[in-house]
């Protein structure tokens, strides 16, 4: 509960009254995304971390079951995720797509966009550790930031099937926020320029998309 003024202590409760193995973590102020998720990763007792957004819901009822057998079967991988169908405010289907299955695949894809949907990962939480948690610099896009660190340590996996229902809000960002989100992604490529490959296409593509921000048409 992140500093709420809504009914959130209210439903969470609920929820641990339900099910004794809810931990409640109540910050007196809001600390945001980012510092929440560290916080709660930071707490919890698995050797595995899965997440999920509050408007998101697991579309298979294997997905665990299937990431957690994988990686107890390949110690030398570190993540793992999987396909989202992306759903309206009116519960309708928009999209559904997969992403680049296998390391190396992702590896050539990894500094051009986010290779894995926040809500389909399950990765070790030692590893996470290892690479420090998310990393609060890169806003919004920690998540990406956080893959591109474990993948210093050990192989991705994405399965070829459709693990979440994924709600699209018709919400506008700010030309401000897009392009401050667009100049932290160059940052972000820069750091890891090293690690992973086709940094030059990739670094363009950013300023690329940076400088069409300032279009009309850029959607």
């Amino acid at each position: 509960n992140d500093g709420s003024t809504d009914k959130t202590s209210e439903i969470i409760s609920e929820a641990a009254e339900k099910n004794k193995r809810v931990i409640i973590l109540t910050n007196k102020v809001n600390l945001g995304f980012v510092k929440s998720l560290n916080k709660g990763i930071d707490m919890a007792l698995g050797k595995y971390i899965a997440r999920i957004d509050d408007d998101d819901f697991w579309s298979d009822s294997g997905k665990l079951e299937n990431q957690v057998g994988f990686l107890e079967s390949n110690p030398d991988y570190v993540l793992t995720g999987g396909g989202a169908i992306c759903i309206g405010e009116d519960g309708k289907e928009i999209a559904r797509y997969l992403l680049p299955e296998k390391d190396a695949e992702i590896r050539k894809r990894i500094l051009f966009d986010n290779c894995f949907v926040h809500s389909t990962v399950v990765f070790r939480k030692e590893t996470w550790k290892t690479a420090s948690g998310y990393n609060e610099k890169f806003g919004v896009n920690c998540d990406w930031a956080l893959w591109l660190e474990l993948g210093k340590f050990g192989k991705f996996y994405n399965f070829p099937e459709y693990f979440i229902y994924y709600l699209k809000w018709s919400q506008n960002s700010s030309n401000f926020n897009i392009r401050s989100d667009l100049k932290n992604m160059i940052e972000m490529r820069r750091d890891y320029r090293k690690d992973y490959p086709r940094y030059k296409k990739a670094f363009l593509l950013g300023w690329a998309y940076y400088f069409s921000s300032f279009f009309p048409c850029r959607q």
